[in-house]
């Protein structure tokens, strides 16, 4: 008898551990990208040879699931590190789960998602797929980033819907909390974005409005927003009040071969605790051409063009080339080359040539960069 229990227990053990889980998942994943990086003007010296990690993809790893609640409703949640392959320090400021950390509520079939946490805002979501740097990094967008088009900022204390996607057009909105006594509005952030597709067409837009901080509740800076001063093209504004990006993209598919681009118009606005007085304006547009040569080998060739006008202003012309093997399912190796040329004023001297979101300040007029990495997902 007291064998018969035991199986039965066991038996009803194992039972429940399948239903449960069958009602929820957790995945564990990541991405190691490492390569080798040539830089023609770096800090106004003319060499720079190094390892540098994340190139093409910020190496990452992570964890995400969900649980059935029953009735098409789920609770989902993703927590994601960034590190260098190459040190093995954290990335994003030193923060554990830097990328990404959320907890939410999904309908797919009904109402759409809500997540609560640190998150991309809904242009990332839904402008980014049709940009030039969705395929081969951060060579083929703004220089400095400065319209956040590659990511390069994410957002805390937000609150984000995300519709379902209604006759290939879909929705999202973002409110993130300031969290400053007294000063609701410090350091808020807001965002809303559309994207739809029909068969080769695909188009998207959106809106991002940060709060840098109320500079008398709070320190000029302190904002649910990630800082946007990351080199020379925009530093001189990083005590702007506030910052409004505004972007939209597309592309269109003849084949084997995807065409494409996008605008954005960024301003960084002063007030009276401001370092400088007129509001500081970029204009930039990117175009580029991807060919899918065969399933394992793609290419891609873009062109960014941004001019910057207001309290300073500065031209900016950059041109890349790259590829990418695929050798299975999870590995490739890729090879980018870019060359970038500024002139004018950035607000602080001469407008410095900063290639991409590699956030690299050349201290000179031009610079160039060519980088071969290996990048793997698991």
């Amino acid at each position: 008898m007291r064998n018969t229990y035991k199986v039965a227990t066991l038996a009803s053990a194992l039972c429940v551990a399948a239903h449960a889980n069958a009602q929820s998942t957790v995945t564990l994943y990541g991405i190691v990208d490492t390569g080798f990086m040539y830089v023609h003007n770096s800090a106004g010296q003319s060499t720079q040879i190094m390892m540098a990690s994340g190139t093409e993809s910020g190496s990452r790893w992570g964890l995400k699931g969900s649980e059935d609640l029953g009735g098409g409703l789920a609770t989902i949640f993703q927590i994601e590190n960034g590190f260098s392959s190459t040190s093995g320090a954290l990335g994003q400021g030193g923060k554990l789960f830097g990328r990404q950390a959320y907890v939410g509520l999904s309908q797919a079939n009904g109402w759409g998602t809500v997540t609560l946490g640190r998150q991309y805002d809904p242009l990332i979501d839904l402008v980014q797929p049709v940009q030039g740097d969705w395929y081969l990094g951060g060579f083929f967008t703004s220089p400095g980033d400065v319209d956040n088009a590659d990511n390069s900022q994410r957002i805390n204390n937000a609150v984000k819907w995300a519709s379902p996607t209604w006759a290939g057009l879909q929705l999202s909105a973002m409110y993130s909390f300031g969290g400053v006594a007294g000063a609701t509005g410090s350091g808020q952030t807001y965002s809303g974005a559309l994207a739809w597709s029909a068969g080769r067409l695909a188009l998207a837009g959106g809106y991002l409005h940060i709060d840098n901080g109320n500079a008398v509740a709070s320190t000029r800076g302190t904002s649910s927003s990630d800082s946007f001063f990351n080199s020379s093209v925009n530093a001189a504004y990083a005590s702007a009040r506030s910052i409004n990006i505004a972007r939209a993209g597309g592309h269109y598919t003849i084949g084997s071969v995807i065409l494409g681009g996008y605008y954005s118009y960024s301003e960084y606005s002063p007030d009276a605790s401001s370092t400088f007085t007129r509001s500081e304006k970029y204009h930039n547009g990117s175009v580029y051409a991807v060919w899918q040569i065969t399933p394992a080998l793609l290419t891609e060739a873009g062109y960014n063009y941004m001019r910057s006008l207001g309290d300073s202003s500065a031209k900016y012309n950059q041109f890349s080339l790259g590829a990418d093997y695929n050798l299975s399912k999870r590995t490739d190796v890729y090879g980018v080359i870019s060359y970038a040329h500024a002139s004018g004023t950035n607000g602080a001297g001469a407008a410095q040539a900063v290639i991409g979101s590699m956030d690299i300040d050349s201290g000179k007029s031009s610079q160039a960069i060519a980088t071969i990495g290996l990048r793997h997902k698991f």
